[in-house]
């Protein structure tokens, strides 16, 4: 191995290492049969029957779920709306209107919306300005892995189904919608763990009321880190790889398949 690989190998691992150590320490001790995380005190599983029995955050996970959903629902219509139409017309500021939302802190994005919904719209704050909110930070999302696999797709495939008399819609609906579903799924997914994971848009559209994961969670850390905690992340932490992983594999396979296409045809 060249001297310039083993250095960058060694970069590389203490990156990873910097990043998943403690995601590791979080899962370990989420089995910790002790309330303190000073140190190991043997192995339990009790602190996941005590998540399960408490109500406040069964339905903090509830309300959480119940926005992610909501929100993933709007963000996949509309962001493959915009990616269709980011597509098709070519028009230089429709890429800057959806993908704006994307670039933009956390933090300001939250602070502008808290201002839309009470000053604008007058609205009280609660689970519809959450969904609102993460629906909007999502369409970028969406938008960008729906025009990733179009422009990967060979434009004479719709032009032949125009040819043989299919309407506009009859082609999307027949043609279009099928090839680009795999995309479709991948931002619906993407869309779900960005919203079931953010804590900043929720928390400055939140209100008061009915408790959000998230947020509990930081309430809960307040007074300290317990296993119920760590328990909860670790929870979080494999919805929120399971939903990335199977998001990766279909936009990989989406991808493939728009190259072989181009290569078939």
């Amino acid at each position: 191995m060249k001297r310039s690989n083993k250095w960058l190998w060694s970069a590389a691992a203490v990156v990873y290492a910097f990043l998943y150590i403690p995601l590791a320490i979080v899962v370990v001790y989420s089995f910790n049969d002790s309330r303190l995380n000073a140190e190991w005190a043997g192995f339990t599983l009790s602190w996941y029957k005590a998540l399960f029995n408490n109500k406040e955050m069964l339905t903090a996970a509830r309300n959480s779920l119940i926005i992610a959903l909501s929100a993933s629902l709007g963000a996949t219509v509309l962001g493959t709306m915009a990616g269709l139409a980011i597509h098709r017309y070519k028009l230089k500021v429709l890429p800057v209107l959806v993908f704006t939302p994307v670039a933009m802190p956390e933090i300001l994005l939250g602070v502008s919306l808290l201002l839309f919904f009470l000053q604008v719209l007058n609205l009280t704050l609660g689970m519809i300005s959450i969904i609102i909110a993460h629906t909007t930070f999502c369409i970028g999302f969406v938008a960008i892995i729906v025009r990733a696999r179009l422009q990967g797709m060979d434009e004479s495939i719709f032009e032949a189904a125009r040819d043989l008399g299919a309407s506009r819609w009859q082609t999307f609906r027949l043609v279009t919608l099928p090839l680009i579903l795999p995309a479709v799924i991948a931002g619906a997914l993407m869309s779900f763990t960005l919203s079931i994971d953010d804590f900043v848009i929720t928390f400055f559209t939140k209100g008061v009321g009915e408790p959000i994961l998230p947020i509990q969670i930081y309430t809960m850390i307040k007074v300290a880190v317990t296993p119920e905690v760590n328990a909860i992340s670790t929870l979080l932490m494999l919805l929120t790889l399971i939903m990335i992983i199977i998001a990766s594999k279909l936009e990989g396979s989406a991808a493939s398949d728009g190259i072989s296409r181009k290569e078939t045809g």
